[in-house]
């Protein structure tokens, strides 16, 4: 009798470990590595002088310079406003929060390619800002500098969504402790607050970046798309794709896979330090 109310309370209404293992690990396979092992084996196709020849072409390396780098300083300029931004819907309220807060998810929900038009429309030359740029000698559309403003459009609510709820469940004990012992305002958010914010800030600078680097639909548009000056990688691997170059595709694409998991692996690993060095303090 008492076995079989051990039992009884040992079942449980989920599925056990090995079955729930199973399931993950082969809707991972559909879903993630059966398509990016495709890009080994189909790149597998050339030669290791093909492969060099055509990823080291100037063209190539140009577009990838263009992607990585405009990348890059996008997700650091998103993770500066977006922790501002964060902050902001977080410790104060004020008229219109809510509807600011409801915004911030747009670049989410709005197609690529109508974000791609709005900014080339506003930032063109005759646009609205970029009728008043172009007296300053200051070019947007047709530029990296574009090509940053639109990842940085697409990218806030990726720093924005990870700061938030961690400033959320904040306690505000030690802040006020500390200001309570005489400790200086930018004092406190550098020693108290900011350790804490850390792993979430590298998680969204991540995940903006890693946004950023395949991004195609809004940047098409506004980049202009000249060789050796703004083009992206992958409209150079769609042009490939035109071409009926699928070799040649997925050999810039292999390139950027294996970049951007490198580069994903490093601010993981940062991100991991950081957690490990809060939770000894």
């Amino acid at each position: 009798m008492k076995g079989s109310r051990r039992r009884t309370k040992s079942r449980s209404v989920l599925p056990g470990f090995g079955l729930s293992l199973g399931f993950t690990i082969l809707y991972l396979s559909i879903i993630v590595l059966i398509p990016l092992a495709s890009i080994f084996i189909k790149t597998s196709g050339l030669s290791l002088g093909e492969f060099w020849q055509t990823v080291t072409n100037p063209r190539v390396v140009a577009s990838y310079k263009i992607s990585f780098f405009t990348a890059f300083f996008a997700a650091l300029i998103n993770l500066v406003f977006g922790l501002l931004v964060a902050w902001v819907l977080v410790r104060y309220r004020f008229p219109g929060k809510k509807l600011i807060d409801s915004l911030l998810d747009l670049p989410f929900a709005l197609p690529t390619a109508v974000a791609g038009i709005a900014l080339t429309t506003i930032y063109a030359p005759n646009g609205w800002i970029g009728s008043l740029l172009g007296p300053l000698g200051i070019k947007v559309a047709y530029t990296p500098i574009g090509i940053t403003i639109a990842l940085i459009f697409i990218g806030l609510p990726f720093v924005v969504r990870t700061v938030q709820p961690v400033l959320q469940d904040m306690e505000k004990d030690t802040e006020e402790a500390a200001v309570m012992l005489g400790a200086h305002r930018f004092r406190t958010f550098r020693r108290i607050i900011l350790p804490e914010l850390v792993p979430p800030m590298l998680t969204g600078f991540a995940l903006a970046f890693a946004r950023g680097i395949g991004e195609y639909g809004s940047v098409v548009f506004i980049s202009g798309n000249m060789p050796l000056k703004t083009e992206i990688a992958p409209l150079l691997i769609m042009t490939k794709l035109e071409q009926h170059d699928y070799t040649g595709a997925t050999a810039i694409a292999l390139v950027m896979l294996v970049a951007s998991f490198l580069l994903l692996l490093l601010i993981n690993y940062l991100q991991w330090r950081s957690n490990r060095h809060v939770t000894a303090a």
